[in-house]
């Protein structure tokens, strides 16, 4: 399965994204999006490209904060998978995002702009970095693979 991953939008409107990053989703057989969209529109704009996965963060309206959950579990291809936005220092971000899960075999997750790609102690941690800068894509199949894509 094709993911496309991406968070910190901080868009006031869909019509704000990256074209790359939109021509791309429309690709993918997923998204998911780990907060600070601030923006329902963002949202909803997403949903027109295809089936979306999404939490909120420390920066979205009331509303989305309203529809979306702080966090959010998948199974997919038999991968568990965590997607939370994070909070607090970029310092130490994946550990902290990592506590929040157990048993899980990839942690999704935003809020310190740093994009990560990288397996620790046996959990997938990948962070899209922030959706003006880069935007990632994960492939999950019997092995589990992400992209960084630079803007």
């Amino acid at each position: 399965m094709k993911i496309g991953v991406l968070s910190d939008t901080h868009a006031d409107s869909f019509a704000q994204l990256p074209d790359k990053i939109l021509a791309t989703l429309t690709e993918v057989d997923l998204i998911i999006h780990a907060g600070d969209f601030v923006a329902k529109d963002v949202l909803e704009g997403l949903k027109q490209l295809g089936e979306i996965k999404a939490v909120r963060g420390n920066m979205d309206s009331d509303e989305i904060k309203r529809i979306l959950p702080e966090k959010e579990l998948l199974e997919i291809e038999g991968k568990k998978i965590g997607i939370i936005h994070g909070w607090g220092s970029p310092h130490g971000i994946d550990e902290r995002v990592g506590n929040v899960f157990s048993g899980v075999d990839i942690i999704i997750y935003g809020h310190s702009h740093y994009p990560q790609n990288e397996t620790k102690n046996g959990v997938f941690f990948f962070n899209p970095g922030q959706a003006r800068n880069s935007f990632g894509i994960l492939t999950i199949g019997a092995e589990v693979s992400g992209k960084i894509i630079n803007l």
